[in-house]
């Protein structure tokens, strides 16, 4: 599998803490190794369009599709608790 970044993640992702950009190639790593890692809490947040969440850490989400053998970030977002 392979990352594909779009505008919106990228922009989300520039705008996010620098903690934040410390830490994502964790997630990235074990989402490119196995969707299941247990760190990922990776689930499928809305069936409809796709679109599946997964933890950057516990104030962070980023959102992703799967398409053929990529998986697409869309976006990444503060954890609304």
């Amino acid at each position: 599998m392979r990352a594909v970044f779009t505008e919106a993640f990228s922009a989300a992702f520039i705008g996010a803490p620098s903690e934040v950009h410390k830490v994502f190639g964790k997630p990235l790593a074990n989402l490119l190794r196995d969707l299941r890692h247990p760190s990922l809490r990776a689930k499928r947040y809305d069936e409809r369009r796709g679109l599946w969440q997964a933890r950057v850490n516990d104030d962070w989400r980023f959102y992703f599709t799967i398409e053929g053998d990529a998986y697409i970030l869309r976006a990444i977002t503060p954890h609304p608790k």
